[in-house]
């Protein structure tokens, strides 16, 4: 009969399932923490971003408040309502005074020209009819508000307004005061997000009210097309996209209650710097783990499966009638060395066998 070879010998079989013992598990043990470690770093980048945007959101909401708790406040008072530059411009000049950041304070009469009536800095009335912060007043907004090029001071401000009312509530003008951005830019331009990482504030339009960029600022530079301010349509959140350079940067955004919107971003490998040096250190013990478990693989399978193969050797030699054979492991406790025990007494039994034959043989002849 032709002997029937297996594809795997004993050897291969035993290595195999020492090797999905040893190594499987600590594949699976790797993979499961390099998945809970890539959603744990993901989880914290996009909280340290969500908290600068939503902290430089709450600051802007605050400062924006208080500006309007002042403006109602000084437009409740008498000579305001009044409506006569005479008394109203002391009132005017001591909110510049009081009040650094603010470079002017004035009112404008309730007609279609915004005919300017009362200012804090004594130069002459201009109309005002076409700015936005005045017609939102007009249309009946409580406040209105615009960041354009004063033109006082031909440079990027913030304007709020709110309405002058008699008592029984009609509108009697419009007060409104014009600031300098340079408060808003130094909380949004100072904030650092890792080593290159910074944040910026856009308008509705997406137009730059404070940026690290004194350029973008100054320009009032239009960013509408920035992937994180066309995101926010959607909703508040984070957005990876390639930068103008083509790496990779991810950013979070969240809109101000006036609707600004704060973007703070970060380049995505200074994000992930950390997820990837601990990826790149448990790669390592990883290799380390695979090498060390295949050599004690092959090391254990040569061990178990030479003696399985030398006694097979002594079988298939015993088998055809060869004596003269040594048998080992005969002193071994396990499972091979009762096996070496039955084939040294098979053997054993084979020379009797043989022995009794011949005898049998030579009596008859």
């Amino acid at each position: 009969m032709e002997e029937k070879k297996s594809i795997f010998n004993i050897f291969t079989k035993i290595l195999l399932a020492m090797l999905a013992v040893s190594i499987v598990p600590v594949l699976g043990v790797w993979f499961f923490n390099y998945q809970s470690a890539t959603e744990n770093s993901s989880k914290q980048v996009d909280e340290r971003l969500s908290a600068y945007a939503k902290n430089l959101s709450k600051e802007v909401d605050g400062w924006l408040d208080m500006n309007r708790r002042m403006l109602t406040q000084n437009a409740a008072l008498s000579d305001i309502r009044s409506m006569r530059s005479m008394q109203q411009d002391p009132v005017l000049k001591s909110i510049t005074d009081t009040y650094g950041w603010t470079y002017l304070a004035f009112t404008v009469a309730p007609d279609s020209a915004g005919t300017n009536i009362g200012r804090s800095d004594g130069n002459p009335t201009v109309l005002y009819g076409d700015r936005e912060y005045f017609q939102q007043v007009m249309r009946g907004q409580s406040f209105g508000k615009q960041v354009l090029v004063g033109r006082t001071t031909n440079r990027p401000a913030l304007i709020l307004s709110t309405g002058i009312r008699a008592d029984n509530h009609q509108l009697r003008g419009v007060l409104a005061i014009a600031m300098h951005l340079d408060d808003i830019s130094r909380s949004v331009a100072s904030a650092r997000i890792g080593n290159s990482g910074f944040a910026f504030l856009l308008d509705e339009a997406g137009q730059v009210i404070a940026h690290p960029s004194d350029e973008f600022t100054s320009t009032r530079k239009d960013l509408s097309d920035h992937p994180a301010f066309q995101a926010t349509g959607r909703s508040d959140g984070s957005i990876i996209f390639s930068d103008e350079g083509g790496g990779k940067t991810i950013a979070f955004t969240h809109r101000t209650e006036d609707g600004w919107v704060v973007v703070a971003q970060q380049p995505y490998a200074e994000a992930y710097a950390a997820l990837r040096e601990l990826n790149r250190t448990s790669f390592t013990l990883l290799l380390v783990a695979v090498v060390m478990g295949l050599v004690v693989a092959l090391l254990f399978s040569r061990q178990l499966s030479l003696p399985i193969r030398q006694l097979t050797n002594v079988a298939d030699r015993l088998s055809k009638g060869q004596m003269d054979v040594t048998v080992s492991g005969l002193d071994r406790g396990d499972e091979i060395g009762a096996l070496a025990r039955a084939i040294d007494r098979l053997g054993t039994s084979i020379k009797y066998a043989m022995e009794r034959a011949r005898k049998a043989k030579q009596g008859t002849s």
